[in-house]
């Protein structure tokens, strides 16, 4: 007896499936048609609608004068900028994000802060950060059996020195600012760029090696490595400045703003009993952003982890309670404090496991980051190729 076969779906129903069939999430860097919400995508859309054009250029000129006010100063908004500001609220200017590594980054944030300046606008409240909140990181990767050539009882920052070294990439980037960096006639601006260059291109892996390398309390000339890894004779002012004029000077630099503010998101205590708002990796990652701006903070000295900025509270008048959270948000940071921690004994312990199986500790800290990272992209022809075989073969008699 003959078993009548089940007809085969027709080839629109194999397409449909095709459709419906998801593709991985890409841990590769983020391009701006990637993005959730670009800004520059956003005002593109808004440059196609004559009344979201004007409104868009008129807030421009309005938020001129305010990138750089203190927030604690008194600025007047003409009725003309609160009307401009309230036509763009049901546009996607106002969700729009950047993201670290995008492409025309500068130009990004230039619109993001034309949206949402440094103060409130009319009913406006700033309380997120400028980029995309997500996690691109790639899985670490490091051969620490290259290792055997240095003392065993060598410090662990110039292990991770060493491992920089043996990578092309950490190592070019590390030389790049290491250069800019030194000399008598260091020039801060082309050191900072280089600091900001190294830490945005160099993995995760080398670069919060090198900053985050515990040191034992008494090993005086591992702190002075790791504390050096931020070049504080070039990357510092020649002058201690006040930090409320240090944050008004950031603020008027889009790049150096939108850090702070990533920073300010990611790092803070909710409650007075210091719960944080998101988890470590990010508040490590907004930290080392600041790196290379005119926020750049370090650590204060060889022997222990605190970190500060470069600058004091003297002179602050009527605002030295305002000065003093500032300058607080860094120094007395329980938040970041605790990241730093939880970092360096991850370090302590990577190189506390056998070298011969240098990858353990590696994927056991990555197991505990999947819910925050995105799975791996499959590309888009290898999966449309693999799927049409896999349907084919289960569609056969």
């Amino acid at each position: 007896m003959v078993h009548p076969t089940s007809p085969r779906p027709t080839p629109l129903l194999v397409l449909l499936l095709l459709l419906l069939l998801p593709l991985g999430e890409g841990d590769s860097l983020p391009t701006e048609s990637r993005l959730m919400n670009s800004c520059i995508q956003a005002r593109r859309k808004c440059q196609a609608n004559p009344t979201c054009k004007a409104a868009y250029h008129h807030l421009g000129s309005c938020t001129a004068g305010l990138s750089t006010s203190l927030p604690s100063e008194e600025s007047s908004v003409s009725a003309d900028c609160l009307e401009a500001a309230q036509q763009l609220r049901n546009t996607s200017l106002i969700g729009c994000t950047c993201h670290r590594r995008m492409k025309n980054q500068a130009t990004c944030l230039d619109i993001y802060w034309t949206v949402h300046p440094a103060r409130s606008l009319g009913d406006y409240e700033l309380d997120s950060s400028p980029y995309e909140d997500t996690v691109t990181s790639k899985p670490w990767k490091m051969n620490l059996s290259k290792l055997n050539m240095l003392k065993p009882d060598s410090d662990l920052c110039l292990k991770f020195a060493m491992l920089c070294t043996l990578n092309d990439k950490c190592d070019r980037l590390r030389k790049a600012y290491g250069m800019a960096c030194s000399g008598p006639r260091c020039q801060r601006h082309a050191c900072l760029a280089q600091l900001r260059s190294f830490f945005e291109k160099a993995a995760q892996s080398h670069a919060q090696g090198l900053l985050l390398c515990p040191c034992a309390p008494t090993d005086r000339g591992c702190g002075e490595r790791r504390r050096n890894t931020i070049a504080p004779s070039c990357a510092l002012p020649s002058e201690v400045p006040n930090c409320l004029e240090l944050r008004s000077l950031c603020h008027a630099d889009p790049l150096c703003r939108s850090r702070l503010m990533d920073f300010q998101t990611h790092c803070h205590p909710m409650d007075i009993l210091g719960t944080c708002t998101t988890e470590q990796s990010r508040c490590l990652r907004a930290y080392l952003g600041l790196i290379g701006t005119a926020m750049t903070p370090n650590f204060i000295s060889n022997i222990n982890t605190s970190v500060a900025l470069n600058c004091t509270c003297r002179g602050s008048g009527n605002l030295q309670e305002e000065c003093e959270q500032l300058e607080g948000s860094f120094s007395h940071n329980s938040c970041l404090m605790e990241a730093i921690e939880v970092k360096m004994r991850f370090h302590s312990q990577l190189f506390s496991q056998d070298w011969a199986d240098p990858t353990f500790s590696l994927m056991q800290h990555q197991v505990k980051n999947l819910v925050v990272r995105p799975q791996p992209r499959v590309p888009f022809l290898f999966s449309c190729t693999f799927t049409l075989i896999l349907l084919w073969s289960l569609l056969q008699p």
